[in-house]
């Protein structure tokens, strides 16, 4: 019979149960953004001569991250070279690199050695949100076939979960083209974009509002109307590079010839 596998199942089990019966007590929170770091105490304190006669065990769910034996550290495959344990400051955990998959339930079970036996002195459980951020969207302007239409793209990336775009003027929600929403099938991470056409000949105040789980992003786009140069007949619009070119066409009252005025706005 092979005793390691055994003892392996019977602390598996050992631990299924301790969860179960802690479930009804507090569990602290830490709340950490993706890519940083977490700290998450075990609220237990030993001096270096206890810990020969100890074992320190952290787990997430029914999921093992971390073990101390006799001193020795070992570190499950999923937490190696981005976790570590602090026995000076409470058997504190510290967690680096922070993704969407660390979001869980993570449990420190402590057994001591008595009477040639180790038993649980403690045990302690923290949970732990990851959560990824939408930077604050940016919005570009580009040209149309339309002289008198402009086109406003909204876009931002890199939060979860999956996000929902709205054009908002004076709180009204707007018709938006071409909203697109991608998910990094690595990363889990979004990205958001879409468009909207407006007309250039009045003022407007766009807000492009991104809401995600219990959280918003926007940004604001002004758009002021230019005002008249030109008392002519005609006066034509036009994007340019990011301007408006105002063209003013007018007909001399004695000379049968076109008149033009050009402004760069």
């Amino acid at each position: 019979m092979d005793y390691t596998q055994v003892c392996k199942c019977l602390y598996l089990n050992f631990l299924v149960l301790a969860g179960i019966c802690h479930s009804c007590s507090g569990v602290s929170q830490v709340i950490k953004a993706v890519k940083e770091m977490a700290i998450m105490s075990c609220d237990y304190n030993i001096s270096a001569e206890e810990l020969a006669r100890v074992r320190i065990y952290w787990q997430k769910e029914n999921d093992m991250v971390l073990s101390v034996i006799s001193g020795s550290t070992k570190r499950w495959p999923k937490y190696k070279n981005r976790t570590m344990i602090d026995v000076t400051n409470n058997l504190s955990i510290m967690m680096m690199d922070l993704r969407l998959t660390d979001t869980g339930k993570y449990t420190c079970v402590i057994q001591k050695l008595e009477k040639g036996s180790y038993k649980r002195e403690h045990l302690t459980s923290v949970m732990l949100s990851v959560r990824a951020y939408f930077p604050k969207p940016s919005i570009t302007a580009s040209e149309t076939t339309s002289s008198n239409v402009r086109r406003i793209t909204c876009s931002t990336s890199g939060g979860f979960p999956e996000p929902h775009l709205s054009w908002l003027e004076n709180k009204k929600e707007l018709n938006a083209i071409n909203t697109t929403v991608s998910q990094d099938p690595e990363t889990e991470l979004y990205t958001v974009s879409s468009e909207l056409d407006f007309n250039v000949t009045s003022n407007h105040s766009f807000v492009c509002l991104i809401k995600y789980g219990d959280l918003t992003v926007s940004q604001t786009y002004n758009w002021q109307t230019r005002k008249q140069y030109c008392s002519g007949r005609f006066l034509l619009y036009r994007i340019y590079k990011e301007n408006i070119v105002m063209c003013c066409l007018r007909m001399g009252r004695r000379q049968n010839r076109v008149r033009k005025k050009i402004w760069f706005i």
